[in-house]
């Protein structure tokens, strides 16, 4: 057995198990925990196959800012699992439909390789040997791809918005800001001037 073999299997044991253990941990901080050891031993596994760029993104992006975040939202956050749980069964049909679509993608990416073996060798567009595969990455995404980049950032964006606007919660009794009222404010609402006598100060 070589050397990056070894740590291939070494890397993608620790992937599944950690894997599985984000889906089965009760506390939601360990899911988060585990979920950043599936991505630094994922990073490790495109490390090994010499795609450096999407490890280095891995660990930027995932590790370094979403799996984080999450775990300050779910730190920070009195989030009511139970409630959240309560009536997740009546979306049960829709979550199995779901998996079973990416089941069957799955089996035919699978099939794809059983049946065409050389399928991942045939590329469409031409890759340069001579340069790395960062910059032959950009070079296709910012040239080829570039409309198909933008609309996968614009999904990304309406995602995020969705997602605050559902998560956003109003409490009852607490004073807010309103930018409006504070920009259109005059001082003669905001300041008094009091003329004192001198020697009589300020009364309470």
């Amino acid at each position: 057995m070589t050397l990056p073999l070894f740590f291939f299997y070494v890397f993608s044991t620790i992937a599944v198990i950690s894997a599985l253990m984000v889906i089965s941990s009760r506390n939601p901080v360990h899911s988060v925990l585990f979920l950043i050891l599936c991505f630094v031993n994922s990073a490790g596994i495109f490390m090994l196959a010499g795609a450096e760029f999407l490890a280095l993104i891995l660990i930027v992006v995932y590790v370094g800012a979403v799996a984080v975040l999450f775990l300050f939202v779910v730190m920070m956050l009195d989030v009511d699992f139970a409630g959240l749980r309560h009536g997740m069964l009546q979306y049960a049909p829709i979550g199995v439909i779901v998996g079973l679509i990416l089941l069957v993608e799955l089996l035919l990416v699978a099939g794809g390789f059983a049946i065409a073996p050389d399928i991942a060798s045939s590329s469409v567009v031409p890759i340069n040997p001579g340069i790395d595969n960062t910059r032959a990455l950009g070079q296709v995404l910012y040239t080829r791809y570039v409309f198909v980049f933008q609309g996968a950032g614009a999904v990304l964006l309406v995602a995020m918005i969705g997602a605050i606007v559902l998560t956003l919660r109003h409490k009852q009794g607490v004073k807010r800001q309103d930018a409006g009222v504070q920009a259109n404010r005059r001082v003669e609402d905001a300041m008094e001037v009091v003329k004192v006598k001198s020697g009589e100060g300020l009364r309470g």
